[in-house]
């Protein structure tokens, strides 16, 4: 599947829509991976002011890397915004071209990566006008897509951003079975959404199983109940088939786009990761079936309250859990939630991961985990510190499709770091200082205002 191809692709965009103007001639067609691809191509090159991505050598705090080691104290070199040395503080190369910054009593760690959020499509302030997360117009919308709705000037990205958080997905709401496509974002200003896109980050697609679909579409034609739910998945999932192999078999005279069945194709051909809004384990397992039947991989469960009950069978089809410390109760399906949820999970040999699906959770989701993690051993199941700490970083970031590129400190790796002042599984800690891709984009000591929404409302002393 040909990617999202970044900026500076106009030749290539060109080089596409010449393709369907010789296709129209009866010369080589355009694949649907071309067709695809032409649609993300992107208007504005980059986030705007981004700072530049300066050499940075961290040292003498404590270090901690998501991937297994822990160093104390430790060093990280950031340069042209990769992670190029990680260990013990006082050995690796000399970086004469680094700004040095002492961390000592610090700690520091992976950004964080919030899985689950509907910042900028449910931004603040909360006005009808802003309201443009569900398209609760049919219960199958699987050709809208969260970036089309997305506002940039949202206050949350930088408040998000205030409690360590360097990437986020931004998905669609789950009033419907199939919501539409969401988006991974780096948390930097921009005027349009497509900038603020991780490069190369796959296409995510949401789901939703349960109570929410019936409860919205149940008075207005259906589904009205979990039989519909289900049959309302086969039928969407039947009807790309028939597309997708079209466009397959067919190349010479492909059937005519379609943006519901594009997103659909592309969970069948295992391009787009499939991330489903599901709270009880019996629900899971039916919608598990189904994917099996047409031979899709869901990626993660979210919410999954109840994923402690079937944990053996997530660890085993490799699906993830993103799910709260404690949000449960909240309605029938909620019931049944236990606060060692994610440690359950881990113990079995799954991926737990820690999200808000809040713009105020979000802002301190190293606490969530580190509520979440106390929880599960208090309960007598043994995760470590590691573990805990790769709920909101390494698993967060497999759940993506990004975790050869973030997610852990480890060489090679986009440089996303956090400074804390205390241990960010406590109560206490607070982000001093976070770096996306080295580029230092919060310091505590120098605040700044991004969105235009907010400038000119700063309160003076």
């Amino acid at each position: 599947m040909t990617r999202w191809r970044g900026a500076g692709r106009i030749p290539w965009l060109l080089g596409v829509l010449a393709g369907c103007a010789a296709h129209a001639t009866g010369e080589a067609p355009v694949t649907w991976a071309d067709a695809e691809a032409a649609s993300r191509a992107p208007i504005e090159a980059a986030p705007l002011d981004a700072p530049g991505r300066d050499a940075w050598d961290l040292v003498g705090g404590t270090v901690l890397t998501a991937s297994g080691s822990r160093f104390a104290p430790g060093r990280v070199v950031i340069t042209d915004g990769r992670i190029a040395w990680v260990g013990p503080a006082g050995e690796g190369p000399t970086c004469d071209a680094c700004t040095r910054v002492d961390t000592t009593d610090r700690v520091v760690t992976p950004g964080i990566i919030d899985v689950h959020s509907h910042l900028g499509v449910y931004p603040s302030p909360r006005f009808d006008a802003h309201d443009d997360g569900n398209e609760a117009t049919a219960p199958t919308t699987p050709g809208v897509w969260a970036e089309s709705g997305l506002w940039p000037q949202d206050p949350g990205f930088q408040r998000a951003v205030a409690g360590g958080i360097t990437t986020l997905q931004i998905l669609p709401g789950s009033a419907n079975l199939i919501g539409g496509r969401g988006v991974v974002v780096r948390p930097l200003p921009a005027r349009g959404a497509r900038a603020m896109r991780f490069p190369g980050a796959p296409e995510t697609v949401k789901m939703a199983c349960g109570e929410n679909p019936k409860r919205v579409y149940g008075d207005r034609g259906g589904p009205s109940t979990r039989m519909g739910n289900v049959r309302g998945y086969r039928q969407a999932f039947a009807r790309a088939e028939v597309y997708d192999d079209a466009w397959r078999d067919h190349p010479d005279d492909p059937p005519p786009r379609d943006p519901d069945l594009d997103t659909l194709a592309g969970i069948l051909r295992g391009d787009f990761l499939l991330q489903v809004h599901c709270y009880r384990a019996d629900d899971m397992l039916a919608f598990l079936q189904v994917a099996q039947e047409f031979g899709v991989h869901v990626r993660a469960f979210h919410h999954a309250l109840e994923a402690y009950k079937i944990r053996d069978v997530l660890a085993e089809h490799d699906v993830a859990v993103a799910t709260w410390s404690d949000w449960w109760g909240f309605k029938a399906e909620a019931y049944d939630g236990v606060l060692s949820n994610a440690a359950m999970v881990a113990t079995a040999g799954g991926r737990a991961v820690i999200h808000s699906d809040s713009e105020i959770g979000i802002q301190r989701l190293n606490q969530e985990a580190a509520k979440a993690w106390y929880d599960g051993v208090d309960a007598g199941f043994a995760v470590s510190e590691d573990e805990a700490l790769r709920w909101i970083t390494a698993n967060a970031a497999w759940v993506l499709g990004i975790d050869d590129q973030t997610g852990t400190l480890d060489v090679g790796k986009r440089a996303d770091v956090v400074i804390w002042d205390a241990d960010p599984l406590s109560i206490r800690a607070k982000a001093l200082q976070v770096r996306i891709d080295g580029r230092l984009v919060f310091d505590v000591d120098q605040p700044t205002v991004w969105s235009d929404f907010e400038r000119g409302q700063e309160v003076s002393p």
